[in-house]
C-alpha cells in the first residue's frame, strides 16, 4: 500500500512546535513531516507530494532579511494555489499573510499573556471555531502583528490586537494568537523569557499569571483549538491520494 502524502509542519524555533495538533493529526493517521528552519533545514520549493501545510511560530520577523524566508513565502502561495489546507500560528499566520501580499507591521503594544479573542461574527470562522462560542481565552506572544490579505476574512480580534485570525477561502487559516499550546510549552517559554516578563510593561503579564491555573487553561485551550484541528484534518483527509 502507497503511504498517504504527509502533513509539512515548518518549525521556525526550537521551542515552538505543533503542540496539540501533533497527537490529533496521529489519531487520524495523518502522517506529518517536519522542515526545522532552526536546525538549518530549508523548506521545499513547492507542495508536490504534501497533503497539507503548517506554520508555527518563531522569535524572528518576517520583515527580516532572512535567505529562507522569501523561499517559504513562496511555497505557502503555491500550496495555498493547489488548493492545499494551509494552517499558519503566529510567525506562521504572519508569514501567510506576507506571501499573499499583506502588511505586517508592530502592533500597537506587545500581547504576552492569556487574554481572550473575540469571535468576528462570519459564516467562514464557524468552519473552524465552535459556532455560538463567542470568544475564548488563548496565549499571545507577539509584539507584531498583520494586515488582511486580499479576499480574507477576518474571524479573530482581541482588546489589544484588531487582527487575531483570518480565512481565506476554505482551506487557509492564519492565526496571530498561540492554540496549539501545552503545559510543558507554556512553561518552557516563561523560563527562557522570564526577564522580559518580569520587566513588564503594557500588554505583557508576569511569569505568575501566565502561570496560574496552568493545567486548566491549557485544557480549555485545546478544546477551543479541537474544531480548527478537525476541520484541518478533515481538509487533508479528502485530498486525493
Amino acid at each position: 500500500m502507497v503511504p498517504s502524502p504527509p502533513v509539512l509542519v515548518i518549525r521556525h524555533s526550537r521551542t515552538e512546535e505543533a503542540g496539540t495538533l501533533l497527537p490529533h493529526l496521529a489519531a487520524r493517521g495523518i502522517a506529518v513531516r517536519h522542515v526545522r528552519i532552526d536546525a538549518g533545514e530549508e523548506p521545499p520549493e513547492g507542495p508536490d507530494g504534501l497533503a497539507g501545510l503548517v506554520l508555527m511560530g518563531g522569535t524572528m520577523s518576517v520583515n527580516d532579511p532572512l535567505p529562507w524566508i522569501e523561499r517559504e513565502c513562496a511555497l505557502v502561495r503555491r500550496a495555498i494555489d493547489a488548493g492545499l489546507p494551509v494552517l499558519g500560528v503566529c510567525l506562521g499566520g504572519q508569514m501567510i499573510a506576507r506571501a499573499l501580499g499583506a502588511r505586517v507591521h508592530r502592533n500597537p503594544v506587545p500581547e504576552i499573556g492569556w487574554y481572550p479573542v473575540r469571535r468576528v461574527p462570519a459564516p467562514a470562522g464557524d468552519r473552524w471555531f465552535r459556532p455560538g462560542t463567542a470568544a475564548f481565552e488563548v496565549l499571545h506572544w507577539h509584539g507584531e502583528t498583520f494586515e488582511l490579505p486580499p479576499g480574507a476574512v477576518r474571524v479573530l480580534e482581541s482588546d489589544l490586537c484588531s487582527n487575531q485570525g483570518f480565512v481565506l477561502g476554505d482551506h487557509v487559516l492564519a492565526l496571530q494568537c498561540h492554540v496549539e499550546m501545552t503545559a510543558e510549552m507554556v512553561r518552557t517559554w516563561v523560563r527562557i523569557h522570564r526577564e522580559t516578563l518580569e520587566r513588564g510593561g503594557p500588554g505583557i503579564q508576569s511569569p505568575g499569571e501566565i502561570l496560574d491555573r496552568l493545567d486548566e487553561r491549557v485544557v480549555a485551550l485545546r478544546a477551543a483549538a479541537e474544531p480548527a484541528w478537525e476541520r484541518f484534518s478533515s481538509l487533508v483527509r479528502a485530498r486525493p491520494g
